[in-house]
């Protein structure tokens, strides 16, 4: 009885972390039945995952400013916009894509800084700045593509980091010849990589008399994440394995969560977030850090319509509508606190699959749309009702 006492007190104290895993866990399995597996095929779950992509790197830099108590309402059509930029470089321009992403990449960060200054300099509500960096960003949408509307992309290159795979391993074509043997090598990495890392944490947490999960407790979270990893990595294995897109935001999800949770300038970050004032007088420069958070947004919205502009192989004056949103109720369904200063960039990865499953599921089912998005906004409701509901209780 022991073990599930520990259990029951473990997901009591983390329930914030583990609430999103258990409710992505309860969307699947629900359309899977209700779609006689359609849902949970290799082919769905793959565009799933592609389909998730520009709204998840969105939602690891939106994470980060709410983190910090502010907001980024520019970053959905600055993300079209740049894209737009992006297909004009490449058609217009002739510039090689080797060129215009890194390009791409610098004016999002420029344009972060822009949305940034205004707030650290003037004390301008973050709301306000980024509203008017909305609207403009929305008339340079129309402005690029005034005279051609839609903007085809016809650079295979830059199309297939939107809609390509990675190679499989050559001279291994007759063994499990279904599947995609690369995908499932890395899956087999990334599960002894997160075991290893796991005991390593959990040792030095020992070493420093940190509270740990018991070891019952613990090892079936290694249990249970190493088999999501493996699920996970067969079921895209079945299906040309690993995107292009999928390997950007896992890297992009790598590099950020070890900035956050690892460096000092991640520190920085959550003490500010938990309190700006107390911040600013233990000496973190505090409009430096809002200059660097959205900054960073802004690179990703570059990053978000890079991955959108070559998923569609085309730029429109409609791209980028509701991005924002969609990255909003993502970094919130995954964990972040509306008061500042708690979440996770994995856990926002986590709500945007869950807000991604809600639509696939819903459309697999012939759902109208007026409905998905009631029932998309009823889940936001539920997540920010549970960030309340857990502050209010100590968690």
């Amino acid at each position: 009885m022991s073990f599930f006492t520990d259990l029951q007190k473990t997901l009591r104290q983390n329930i914030r972390e583990y609430g999103m895993f258990i409710a992505l866990f309860l969307i699947m399995a629900i359309f899977t039945a209700t779609t006689d597996g359609v849902f949970i095929s290799p082919r769905n779950i793959s565009n799933l995952l592609n389909q998730t992509g520009y709204i998840a790197v969105l939602a690891v830099g939106m994470t980060l400013v709410i983190v910090i108590r502010h907001i980024d309402l520019s970053v959905g059509f600055l993300a079209g916009f740049l894209g737009a930029i992006a297909a004009i470089a490449l058609t217009s321009w002739g510039l090689p894509v080797y060129i215009v992403i890194p390009m791409v990449l610098v004016m999002g960060v420029l344009a972060g800084c822009i949305t940034a200054f205004p707030v650290a300099q003037l004390g301008i509500p973050s709301f306000v700045a980024s509203l008017a960096g909305w609207l403009i960003y929305r008339g340079a949408i129309l402005l690029v593509t005034l005279k051609t509307g839609t903007i085809i992309i016809p650079d295979e290159a830059f199309n297939a980091i939107g809609n390509g795979y990675i190679s499989d391993i050559p001279g291994l074509d007759s063994f499990l010849p279904e599947l995609h043997k690369l995908t499932l090598l890395l899956g087999l990495i990334a599960i002894v990589f997160y075991i290893i890392s796991e005991i390593n944490s959990r040792r030095n947490k020992i070493a420093y008399n940190f509270e740990v999960l018991s070891s019952g407790v613990f090892a079936l979270k290694l249990i249970f994440m190493s088999a999501l990893i493996g699920l996970i990595t067969w079921v895209l294995a079945g299906y040309n394995g690993l995107s292009w897109t999928v390997v950007i935001v896992l890297i992009v999800v790598g590099v950020y969560h070890f900035v956050t949770t690892q460096t000092v300038l991640g520190r920085h970050i959550y003490a500010m977030g938990g309190n700006p004032e107390a911040a600013q007088l233990s000496g973190i420069n505090v409009k430096k850090l809002i200059y660097v958070v959205f900054g960073s947004m802004g690179m990703l919205s570059a990053l978000s319509g890079i991955l959108f502009a070559s998923r569609l192989q085309s730029a429109t004056t409609t791209a980028g509508t509701l991005f924002e949103l969609d990255a909003i109720a993502a970094a919130y369904v995954g964990g972040v606190s509306a008061a500042g200063g708690v979440g996770k960039v994995t856990g926002s990865i986590i709500g945007a699959l869950v807000m991604l499953s809600l639509t696939s599921g819903m459309n697999l089912m012939g759902i109208d749309i007026s409905l998905q998005y009631i029932v998309r906004g009823a889940v936001l409701v539920m997540a920010v009702v549970f960030d309340v509901a857990t502050r209010t209780s100590g968690k």
